[in-house]
């Protein structure tokens, strides 16, 4: 068997050899479309996964049980809540991000587990209006509507007290996460977005939700509390909604006692009179 010469070997390399900066370039080609099958893996992973219980914190005191379910908005004001309703509830948030009512359908009975909640304050919205990883799904207000009106049906099935937050103002210029990860931007029309909001308040009339208009409570500080292009809000923006809720979910705590107060003084007609 004959074997080339190692100057053959050297012409060969010399005529397939690649200059370094193409060959950096392959590779960094090659890594960022590994990200992207990964991310885009990762994003159907977590929208078909189950959902577990939320985590109840120690309630040794048996104090009313609150849940709260939710988008990041939820999650970034729910230290607020519960430091306002210390002492008088206790406070779970829904284990994943909410996200949207595609989402929602899918996970519900795991947010709601087996717990007798006593109030249940819930949004989904954000994520049906931009989409991100779910852009692909049937996102319009009419089937926005819809799934709501399941959400609804079964949270009622808890006997708990429901509080419709309505969805936080989108941001005017284009949103960071559609125009960092998917390079497309995206504005919502305003008129868009109040498609949305009425959609959504039209299933809570149905069905005689309570409504805490948290879209009207942060308006007048956007300009201030949201940074540009982003969906969330500084930490005085947190604090504004997180009161707001709280004062919402204490409203219903106060009506909740009557019935038990009631109770109490038949108890005392009937011992002392």
């Amino acid at each position: 068997m004959n074997h080339p010469s190692k100057s053959a070997l050297f012409l060969t390399c010399q005529t397939i050899s690649v200059p370094f900066h193409k060959r950096m370039m392959i590779i960094c080609q090659a890594l960022l479309a590994a990200c992207f099958l990964l991310s885009t893996t990762h994003a159907a992973w977590e929208k078909d996964r189950p959902a577990k219980p939320p985590v109840i914190p120690p309630n040794p005191d048996g104090l009313p049980l609150v849940l709260l379910i939710g988008d990041s908005i939820s999650g970034a004001y729910l230290p607020t809540v519960t430091k306002e309703l210390a002492g008088k509830a206790v406070v779970a948030k829904s284990t994943d991000n909410g996200e949207s009512t595609a989402v929602g359908v899918i996970k519900i009975d795991g947010w709601l587990g087996d717990t007798k909640w006593d109030v249940i304050h819930f949004n989904w919205g954000l994520w049906d209006i931009y989409g991100w990883q779910y852009a692909a799904d049937d996102r319009s207000p009419k089937m926005y509507e819809q799934r709501l009106e399941q959400l609804v049906e079964r949270m009622k099935k808890t006997g708990a007290k429901l509080i419709w937050a309505t969805t936080t103002p989108t941001p005017p210029k284009p949103e960071k996460a559609m125009l960092k990860r998917w390079q497309k931007e995206v504005v919502i029309a305003k008129e868009l977005e109040a498609e949305y909001r009425e959609a959504a308040l039209r299933v809570m009339k149905k069905h005689g939700v309570q409504v805490n208009d948290l879209h009207a409570t942060i308006l007048p500080h956007v300009k201030e509390l949201q940074p540009e292009g982003d969906v969330h809000y500084k930490a005085g923006g947190n604090v504004i909604l997180g009161k707001k809720v709280a004062e919402s979910i204490r409203s219903c705590l106060n009506w909740a006692i009557l019935p038990l107060i009631f109770q109490w003084f038949d108890f005392i007609q009937a011992d002392f009179f």
